[in-house]
């Protein structure tokens, strides 16, 4: 490609390069935060998960106590029916079994009545467990809305600055060749957003490929654009 005043085309696109890069950084960097956001929010949801399954515990010892509850009513029913039939019996041995059916009973009741209390033991030490946990999620919470909050105003910095280059970008725009400028964005685009390459210990700054003397010669005479044979960007020498 024949350009007229090459070197100062190619300073033009030296110029919209360092541009373009920071672009391509910025929106790399832009482009993985939605990721960082939800890592943060997973693992708060985790740290949350411990006070979820305290309270599905108490719910659960709640539940336990009423069927306790139930349960100890239902046995004293059977100890006011037991005694009711003591006065129906006729002999001894009878009244004597009745007897022992009914201390049998209420020492069912007594072992239900000790398993109802200490549930009440059990809820105050969870409810203990939970108001810490409750605490401490408090001080998660902080830290966690903080982690979001720095990530936000990064993605607003990153726009902002994307604003400002693309301004940038539209000024030095004008200066290029048409055709340069489609051949330099094409590369841009298939090369991971660098174009140019600068000339670096006789190698290519893009794939280091090492470039013959006579390479190096074509791209100080700027008759036309020279590019790297392996990676295809377009070489310039840093005066």
């Amino acid at each position: 490609m024949i350009i007229e005043n090459l070197k100062a085309q190619l300073d033009g696109l030296v110029k919209l390069q360092t541009v373009d890069s920071e672009i391509y950084a910025l929106n790399n960097e832009k482009a993985i935060k939605p990721s960082e956001i939800k890592a943060i929010e997973e693992s708060f949801e985790l740290k949350k998960q411990n006070l979820v399954n305290l309270q599905g515990k108490s719910l659960e010892i709640v539940k336990q106590r009423k069927e306790k509850e139930l349960e100890l009513a239902t046995n004293a029913e059977a100890v006011k029916k037991l005694q009711g039939q003591l006065y129906s019996l006729k002999t001894n041995k009878e009244f004597q079994t009745m007897q022992q059916q009914i201390a049998d009973t209420k020492a069912d009741g007594s072992v239900i009545e000790e398993a109802i209390l200490l549930s009440y033991d059990e809820s105050d030490k969870i409810k203990l467990q939970i108001d810490q946990e409750n605490l401490k999620l408090k001080e998660e919470e902080k830290i966690f809305l903080g982690q979001k909050n720095k990530v936000n105003e990064r993605i607003k910095e990153i726009d902002s600055r994307l604003s400002q280059l693309d301004s940038l970008r539209k000024q030095t725009i004008p200066g290029i060749n048409e055709k340069l400028l489609n051949e330099y964005e094409k590369i841009l685009h298939s090369r991971a957003g660098l174009a140019i390459a600068e000339v670096k210990d006789n190698s290519c700054g893009g794939c280091h490929m090492h470039l013959p003397p006579q390479v190096i010669n074509l791209i100080k005479m700027y008759d036309k654009i020279i590019t790297c044979e392996v990676c295809n960007r377009i070489l310039c020498l840093k005066e």
